[in-house]
């Protein structure tokens, strides 16, 4: 799949990038694009949920009457979760939603979300940036030149640079994030994958076993 790389101004540089059709152009899995997310959106969750049984809560452990003989139900202590400030039955305890996923399935779900992009056509790679200091608005005025400022979009990088994060931080609908760290999750949310050219040259200079270490 042949790219071209375009500068700030969203005009054409004259270069181009080769991505792998084994990733770009390969065959997307829906079903582990599903997994992949689903076990993402699972380890986000804090599952810090506790209630207190009728062992923890406070109050008399006394009987409240005799077991026979009154006329009324038979009843145990005030902490009883039938009565106002007893304890929960069968309430959420603190647990670790996450679940694991084999390293090959999460590989595939990365390339099938890759291949969805490019099928789509949303895959922008843009000239390195280098900015002195941290400019938002000349951020902005970037995305507007290359078409993609009223889309959601993924902008991945090689390397961190603390300008240019600063700069793209506070632009709507604009997530950054580095080559190594790149996800489903966040490629499938996004309408616009920008990748800078010296990201977009790691897919065509290393296989895809490499990419995705």
């Amino acid at each position: 799949m042949q790219v071209d790389v375009l500068n700030i101004q969203g005009k054409q540089t004259g270069r181009s990038i080769e991505l792998p059709d084994d990733i770009f152009g390969a065959e997307p899995n829906d079903h582990v694009i599903y997994l992949a997310v689903k076990q993402f959106l699972a380890a986000q969750r804090q599952g810090t949920a506790k209630v207190k049984t009728r062992m923890e809560v406070k109050g008399s452990s006394k009987k409240l009457h005799k077991q026979k003989g009154t006329g009324g139900a038979r009843k145990g202590n005030i902490r009883n979760p039938l009565y106002k400030g007893g304890g929960t039955i069968f309430g959420p305890k603190p647990r670790d939603y996450d679940f694991k996923l084999n390293r090959k399935v999460k590989d595939l779900a990365k390339i099938s979300a890759l291949a969805h992009k490019a099928k789509a056509n949303a895959i922008v790679i843009v000239e390195d940036l280098k900015m002195d200091a941290p400019k938002t608005k000349q951020f902005a005025d970037i995305l507007k030149s290359l078409n993609v400022s009223d889309k959601k979009t993924l902008f991945v990088l090689p390397d961190y640079s603390d300008n240019v994060y600063l700069s793209f931080r506070n632009v709507p609908k604009v997530e950054g994030t580095l080559l190594a760290d790149i996800n489903t999750y966040d490629i499938i949310n996004a309408d616009v994958l920008l990748l800078s050219e010296t990201a977009a040259k790691v897919f065509s200079e290393n296989d895809k076993e490499e990419v995705n270490a």
